[in-house]
């Protein structure tokens, strides 16, 4: 199979190149079009960033985008999602873009020839959110190793803490983590969250899956966020020159003060900026045959 799954295999070299690439894209120093190209996104959640920057990445590269719509497709008939995918590549697709609620869907795909960009599986990976991060990361720093982050929130159940945790360990980073002890599980070591602002580079704060954990999270929204979200005075504790990055969507004045979402620390809006242009450096290398 061809396209990005997941970055666990991919060296580190080809990441560095990914993030030169997007920063290269955003700067105006590379142009690419692809005319006579389409691409499909099929997306089984519901995502805003993810999908509407990958789109925005295509029209960039001048790739015609189609937003399948599932309702109205043969998988309300039981179709398979092979079988759906197959369709498009036999259509004369060049990729599709697929957000699925279960870890791994991709290797059910064995046997297609079309290039796919996994836009996050169940709570395992979610790619280009950690390769846009990582853009953000090495934009305002320059250089990956000895960076100090830590990841606030629902861990256990996010496919970002995962990714982001396995990739920035390989670059040298140093990980924590910090949440709810139901919230934890063993990505990294843990601390305080008073902790974490005076020693970190990097406060990546993650959104509360209350769906998940209305019933037995123990803690009222402003419980959270006065224990473990990064509220004002949590802020204004922080390092100079730290940064605070969130893969959205935000809950505002629950993991994060609605103050601090915009303050002269925040990156998260420049995260979703820097998100169409690694994607446009992904489906460009995969398209090339450079990924």
């Amino acid at each position: 199979m061809k396209g990005l799954f997941n970055l666990r295999e991919i060296p580190i070299v080809k990441i560095n190149e990914i993030v030169s690439e997007a920063l290269s894209f955003k700067k105006g120093e590379k142009s690419v079009s692809y005319l006579d190209k389409k691409m499909a996104t099929l997306f089984f959640e519901n995502s805003t960033r993810t999908h509407y920057s990958f789109i925005a990445a295509m029209l960039n590269l001048n790739i015609t985008p189609v937003q399948v719509n599932l309702e109205g497709s043969s998988m309300k008939k039981g179709e398979s999602l092979y079988d759906t995918i197959k369709m498009f590549e036999c259509a004369g697709y060049d990729g599709v873009v697929v957000r699925h609620t279960k870890d791994n869907y991709y290797s059910e795909l064995t046997g297609i020839n079309m290039p796919i960009f996994n836009g996050g599986d169940g709570i395992s990976d979610h790619p280009t959110q950690t390769l846009l991060d990582l853009t953000t990361i090495y934009e305002e720093f320059g250089y990956f190793k000895g960076l100090k982050i830590c990841i606030i929130g629902d861990i256990s159940h996010s496919r970002v803490a995962h990714g982001d945790a396995e990739i920035m360990k390989r670059l040298g980073m140093k990980v924590s983590i910090c949440g709810p002890q139901e919230f934890l599980d063993d990505t990294a070591p843990s601390m305080s969250p008073d902790e974490a602002v005076k020693e970190s580079d990097i406060i990546m704060l993650l959104r509360v899956q209350f769906e998940r954990h209305e019933k037995n999270m123990g803690l009222s929204l402003t419980e959270y966020h006065q224990k473990f979200g990064l509220t004002k005075s949590r802020a204004l504790k922080m390092n100079e020159g730290a940064i605070i990055m969130h893969p959205a969507p935000l809950n505002r004045g629950v993991e994060i003060a609605n103050e601090v979402v915009e303050c002269k620390k925040s990156r998260i809006f420049a995260q979703m900026t820097n998100g169409v242009f690694t994607r446009m450096a992904v489906i460009y290398m995969v398209l090339e045959g450079m990924l």
